[in-house]
């Protein structure tokens, strides 16, 4: 039997990166319909399902924060199975924003965005944008895409700046770590000395890589004067820039777009191709308008 010798047919290149990129936004854009924002307690696990009562008591355990979180996230469960007896909570849950432990706060700001038909939870994340923690913040900002608002966009571009952390008082600095340090969220960047008091420690109030310092080890600071700054985090980067695919405006390019070209050392090719994504519906949503 004769062979067919006639050539395959070529691909398209052109065709294949339009097929990859139409793939990739379905994708983000479904994964941001169920956004779980990552500022979280990290390798969190409350083992067994609790019971209502369980729930009833956890809750409402003041002298035990953790009995609380484990609450939340045990009901963020039954959101996300579509259980409405869930709602029963929602009154306890939304005062929790007003919490003095800030690790409640940051997991009630993830917790509320599993249900974005509820109108008390999205009243509650928009009140949640003004609180004094920065991760607190963050977390409501993503959690409002989630309910199609863009209320928190300002503070989702902010994830993508470079953070400055300034001297509380006059003093001399002390570094506890060289630039280029990995840090997380409450790691000691640096000690105030002063001859007469106990020195005063600076902690980073979130995660990233040290980029510089502006003051000389030793040297003598005044009050509001900058003495680190640090880059973001890419966990914190790739979500910034997922939600500004949705919500992003045609001022925000000059952020997003900084990430495109970023170098490889600092991030990964992922955020580099979602920020050429995020950048291009920025555009194709704003030239539609």
């Amino acid at each position: 039997m004769p062979q067919n010798t006639s050539p395959s047919p070529q691909p398209d290149p052109a065709a294949e990166k339009r097929r990859r990129r139409n793939t990739l936004i379905l994708t983000i854009v479904a994964a941001l319909t169920v956004l779980v924002p990552f500022l979280f307690w990290k390798q969190t696990w409350f083992g067994e399902p609790l019971t209502d009562a369980q729930i009833d008591e956890y809750l409402a355990d003041k002298e035990k924060p953790r009995h609380i979180q484990q609450a939340l996230v045990q009901i963020q469960e039954r959101i996300e199975r579509g259980d409405a007896s869930a709602e029963r909570w929602y009154p306890q849950m939304a005062a929790l924003r007003g919490s003095p432990v800030v690790e409640l706060r940051v997991t009630l700001a993830w917790v509320l965005g599993s249900d974005n038909h509820s109108d008390l939870f999205h009243q509650t994340l928009v009140a949640m944008l003004t609180d004094t923690e920065l991760l607190v913040r963050r977390n409501a900002a993503l959690s409002l895409v989630r309910f199609d608002d863009a209320g928190g966009r300002q503070e989702i571009v902010k994830m993508l700046e470079v953070f400055t952390i300034r001297a509380s008082e006059p003093a001399i600095v002390r570094y506890r770590l060289p630039e280029g340090s990995t840090v997380d969220s409450g790691t000691l960047l640096a000690r105030l000395e002063k001859p007469s008091a106990s020195p005063v420690e600076i902690r980073a109030p979130l995660p990233g890589t040290i980029l510089e310092h502006l003051a000389p080890e030793g040297a003598a600071v005044a009050a509001g004067q900058i003495l680190v700054t640090i880059a973001p985090a890419e966990d914190h980067v790739w979500e910034a820039l997922r939600a500004l695919l949705l919500v992003g405006r045609e001022e925000d390019l000059p952020a997003v777009e900084r990430f495109a070209h970023a170098n490889e050392k600092d991030y990964s090719a992922k955020i580099r191709e979602q920020a050429g994504l995020t950048a291009a519906e920025i555009r194709k949503r704003d030239s539609g308008k």
